[in-house]
């Protein structure tokens, strides 16, 4: 076979002449690209280079967060996900309208649904929807009805802060007076007058030692269930004399005229005739299970708080512990990635195991683990308190604080045979008519 070479070293050199074409174009359209995005090494190294550090300050006008357990939700689990951000707790006797007006940086502040109407005209919060989807932060994991209660405030169904907490209530009864009687303990769920019915069985003296058979921290534990906070909060009307409020008044009238069993205001002092003195045979209230951890010489118990007839099952509404993000603070994705982190699983588990709260999440299982990590609660009636739910919650007014002092003092007008109860309803609501008129 006979070969051309002379064919063969043309074709050679086309080809050769065609590969230096090809790496020519190959090094232009390099070129090209690096004229057109010069800095496209320095781009990515950005994207890569990790988040400058970021100090937030959480104010709290209370003690929502005790430095171990702002420790515990989120110091730690932060340090674990977003090093990069320091977050502060900050507890101030200042109220947030006064920490604007310092010029205080203010990312957090922590306090109640009750508030956020009051905060209103300060300009503080934002609607959270858009920062959330934002930020795919998911809020169908929160308890509807929850949520609702803050969106009551706004106009068009805004989202202004995030509860991370709701309030429960429930029936503490020291065992060694229903034993020392000889009277059964309370059950779930009762009525408010099955409770009434068993106070006065326990109600006496014995021994020089006046034992009472039923009180309560506030009269809120008669009204949240009716969904009653005194003023319209759209309208700022006062909605106290009605046949709700009757109910109520008289439901307490007859907790209070039992003998030996008088209205005392409630407070910190119906705390102490159960926790310290031991004379209280049974206390409605909100959750206490932190306070009664540090007491072990205390025989106790818990059981459903008790419902009105016409509400099974119903006790205070949605009373809520909320955090509000400032809309005017300058690192709001590293807000909610603070916030990212205490809506957990995680976090929001260690929550309702070890500080007792529970959780607004809408997954059963948090309720579940309730106090499991807290030895004193062991063989405690924990499963009585989720029996129940909370009434749904109103918008509340800025006027609520002075308006349900007035209602107290017309129950005491009341219980104590000053006045009728449609006259001490009605007397009450004409006052705080006028105060909202001189306070405008």
């Amino acid at each position: 076979m006979r070969i051309n070479y002379k064919w063969v070293k043309g074709e050679v050199q086309m080809n050769g002449k065609r590969l230096a074409l090809i790496f020519c174009c190959t090094v232009l359209l390099l070129s090209a690209c690096a004229k057109e995005n010069p800095r496209g090494a320095e781009t990515n190294a950005e994207q890569n280079k990790p988040p400058e550090p970021v100090t937030l300050k959480m104010y709290q006008s209370g003690a929502y967060f005790t430095d171990q357990d702002f420790q515990l939700l989120f110091v730690e689990p932060l340090k674990n996900k977003y090093p990069h951000i320091t977050l502060e707790n900050v507890v101030s006797k200042m109220d947030l309208p006064e920490l604007i007006a310092s010029g205080e940086p203010v990312d957090f502040f922590v306090t109640w649904n009750g508030r956020l109407p009051y905060y209103k005209d300060f300009e503080f919060y934002e609607d959270l929807i858009p920062l959330a989807n934002k930020y795919g932060f998911d809020l169908g994991k929160f308890d509807p009805k929850a949520l609702d209660a803050i969106k009551a405030v706004s106009d068009k169904g805004e989202l202004y802060a995030l509860p991370y907490a709701v309030n429960l209530n429930a029936t503490y009864y020291n065992k060694d007076i229903f034993d020392k009687f000889g009277v059964p303990y309370p059950q779930d769920g009762m009525t408010w007058e099955d409770a009434i019915e068993l106070a006065k069985r326990v109600t006496r003296e014995d021994g020089g030692i006046s034992y009472q058979g039923l009180d309560m921290d506030s009269l809120n534990r008669l009204f949240f269930p009716l969904s009653l906070n005194v003023i319209d909060g759209k309208t700022d009307k006062p909605n106290v004399n009605n046949e709700f409020y009757k109910r109520a008044f008289e439901i307490g009238k007859q907790i209070y005229t039992i003998p030996g069993n008088p209205y005392r205001g409630g407070g910190e002092g119906v705390y102490n005739r159960f926790l310290k003195d031991k004379t209280l045979a049974m206390l409605m209230t909100v959750n206490l299970f932190l306070r009664l951890k540090e007491i072990p010489d205390l025989n106790w118990d818990v059981a459903q708080f008790p419902s009105y007839k016409e509400r099974p099952n119903t006790y205070g509404m949605y009373d809520l512990h909320i955090i509000i993000p400032s809309k005017i603070s300058k690192h709001q994705e590293d807000m909610m990635r603070v916030m990212e982190v205490l809506f957990s699983d995680e976090v929001q588990t260690a929550m309702v195991k070890k500080t007792l709260r529970v959780s607004v999440m809408k997954d059963p299982k948090y309720n579940q683990m309730f106090g499991q990590d807290i030895p004193e609660l062991k063989n405690k009636r924990l499963t009585s308190i989720f029996k129940s739910s909370p009434a749904p919650a109103p918008a509340y007014s800025k006027y609520y604080p002075s308006a349900i002092n007035m209602v107290v003092d017309g129950f005491k007008d009341y219980v104590n045979g000053k006045k009728d109860v449609n006259t001490a309803l009605r007397e009450t609501e004409e006052k705080i008519l006028q105060y909202i008129r001189e306070n405008p």
